[in-house]
């Protein structure tokens, strides 16, 4: 199974595919889509592009995304608010099934505290995928939400068998 992490930003959106067999995780690419500056609907396009293109390179079976939550300025949270709208779409219009998370539960999965710094879910991306270039703290963002995903995937397939062993 092959997973794409997003991590949303208007300017700088992280992305990271990982391929998962059993309890295995392993790195297959990451990166950063990036707008600019300039007029919004412009920047939205070119995003919806480059994720496009990331989704049609890597084929992944699922996706995931992570909430944002309210900033201090109201205007810059609508303005990442639209580029999670692309994040969604993209991967939407693709046919895949699309998990979205909250920041504390992706640290939690992903370094086992729902309050880890930025640098601690770095370090711990690296661990769990040696060897790994990272393109930046968005994209190793991305690889985390993808890990965290992957789990969420696992978890729900065994307690799926439980269930089925326990109605046979």
């Amino acid at each position: 199974m092959r997973v794409l992490g997003i991590d949303p930003g208007l300017r700088t959106l992280g992305w990271g595919v990982i391929d998962v067999g059993g309890t295995r995780i392993a790195h297959v690419a990451n990166g950063l889509c990036r707008t600019g500056e300039g007029d919004l609907a412009p920047r939205l396009a070119d995003l919806y592009a480059q994720l496009t293109a990331v989704v049609a390179r890597h084929e992944p079976d699922h996706a995931a995304v992570e909430h944002t939550f309210v900033n201090k300025d109201a205007a810059g949270t609508l303005k990442l608010g639209q580029a999670r709208a692309i994040a969604l779409l993209v991967p939407a219009l693709a046919g895949l099934p699309v998990g979205e998370y909250a920041p504390n539960a992706v640290k939690k999965a992903v370094v086992g505290v729902g309050h880890a710094a930025k640098v601690q879910v770095d370090h711990m991306v690296r661990l769990q995928l040696p060897g790994v270039a990272i393109a930046g703290p968005d994209a190793a963002d991305a690889l985390a939400i993808a890990i965290c995903h992957a789990h969420h995937l696992q978890s729900a397939g065994r307690l799926a068998a439980a269930v089925a062993r326990a109605a046979s």
